[in-house]
């Protein structure tokens, strides 16, 4: 099997999608979906039904989870467990992030535990 390689620029060449989309998925693995997403203007994000993570590429401005605001920059890694309400404010209009959706619904709080997994 080739393992896929997978670029902003091959990303951005499906944006905006069709119906206007801002985002795009260019890689699934049993529960990892690797996606592209550049949102223009607003961020018109709901909360997600499993844990993610962002990895900014380019852009900067703040970003809203659980109650906090933080700044952000290209490189910077940002968590956010599944239920939980985020978006991006204030945001150049360059702004670029990988997304890596990944686990089970509800998130790993969602298991049994109701606790992380140790790591």
């Amino acid at each position: 099997m080739l393992t896929p390689r997978l670029t902003v620029a091959d990303g951005l060449a499906h944006l905006p999608g069709k119906n206007g989309e801002r985002f795009v998925e260019l890689f699934q693995h049993g529960t990892l979906s690797v996606e592209l997403y550049a949102p223009r203007g607003d961020d018109p994000q709901t909360p997600h039904t499993r844990d993610e993570v962002y990895v900014v590429v380019r852009g900067s401005g703040e970003f809203f989870a659980g109650g906090e605001r933080r700044p952000f920059g290209p490189g910077d890694v940002l968590f956010v467990p599944a239920a939980v309400v985020h978006r991006f404010e204030s945001f150049t209009d360059d702004l670029v992030v990988w997304v890596f959706f990944y686990g089970p619904e509800g998130g790993e709080m969602a298991r049994s535990t109701g606790e992380p997994a140790p790591g």
